[in-house]
């Protein structure tokens, strides 16, 4: 029994065949173009699917279903994307029009739970009764599994973590508020307060600029931890500065949820325990206490972008437990 996993995002179209084992047996690789047509976007995924399909020697007849994360709000009853800005598209029928056009079962569902899902079905919450995939990206993306299941709240728009706020007042948001989560602690975020705290520390800013030719248009998430590394003064200002701003944020989504474990994906966690390891410490320190009988796991996600396609492939089993 194979399955198909799509993740759609607004610069790749990455799909796969999904094996019982949740191993990704055939791949693509695809250009996501828009703006365009319901019909354009349908035809692109359909070309994603079939060479997936092509790559792992699998006929169409013998997948179960096509799963898809999308970037947006989704409606699961309507198989509708009710809204994506990335996507440029308010209410897409896409289940029903990809349906139609590849004569398959369709499921769709947000991206971030999407990930999040497959993390837990055969990543690093693999096992876990209640946990959250956070991804720091451009935004910051999070995924939520209570009791072995995906978590959708009443509009089906839960886990927008990155918009929960964390400084009164703070750096503007596109979501129209102030002080956003991922407006600290997502790649752009870091990148955001590297270049505030070089431009008003001049003085100590010497080889920050060093690593960037002196141009701030090539600050990078890596760039503080390089200089972190490297024994520099602000970069390590820098890195504790994003630590403790991602780690308030952290703080407050398990004094919510209380979860068995957390993990984090994106490129800045690729600095792993320089990362993980100071996070886990101010956890411990200013999460609200629980009995020590219930232990709070913090880890780096490992399925890395497969994650979305593994997890949007098996969507069909996550119903069936519903």
């Amino acid at each position: 029994m194979y399955y198909l996993g799509i993740d759609l995002g607004g610069t790749n179209i990455a799909a796969g065949v999904v094996n019982e084992q949740y191993q990704i047996i055939g791949r693509s690789k695809t250009k996501t173009h828009v703006p365009c047509s319901e019909e354009e976007m349908c035809s692109q995924l359909a070309f994603a699917a079939l060479s997936a399909l092509e790559d792992a020697n699998i006929n169409i007849d013998e997948i179960v279903w096509i799963g898809i994360g999308s970037p947006g709000s989704i409606d699961r009853s309507k198989g509708l994307i009710t809204f994506s800005s990335n996507l440029h598209f308010h209410q897409f029928p896409l289940e029903r029009l990809l349906s139609e056009k590849l004569c398959k079962k369709v499921i769709i569902e947000n991206d971030a739970k999407a990930a999040a899902y497959g993390e837990f079905l055969a990543g690093a919450l693999k096992n876990a009764n209640n946990a959250l995939a956070i991804t720091l990206g451009t935004g910051v993306g999070c995924g939520i599994i209570i009791n072995k299941q995906i978590y959708r709240g009443s509009n089906a728009s839960s886990g927008e973590m990155g918009h929960m706020v964390i400084e009164h007042n703070g750096r503007p948001c596109k979501c129209g508020r102030k002080g956003c989560w991922e407006q600290y602690a997502s790649a752009n975020g870091l990148k955001q307060t590297t270049r505030e705290m070089i431009e008003n520390e001049p003085e100590h800013a010497a080889h920050l600029l060093e690593l960037i030719d002196h141009d701030l248009s090539k600050i990078s998430g890596r760039t503080p931890f390089q200089a972190m590394r490297n024994g520099d003064m602000l970069g390590t200002k820098i890195c504790n500065t994003y630590i403790e701003m991602l780690g308030c944020g952290l703080v407050n989504a398990v004094n919510i949820f209380q979860p068995d474990i957390v993990c984090l994906g994106g490129g800045v966690c690729n600095e792993g325990e320089i990362l993980l390891e100071p996070l886990r410490k101010l956890i411990a320190e200013e999460r609200y206490p629980v009995e020590e009988t219930h232990p709070f796991t913090l880890c780096k996600a490992q399925l890395g972008n497969d994650a979305g396609i593994i997890g949007a492939a098996l969507l069909g089993l996550d119903d069936k437990l519903s």
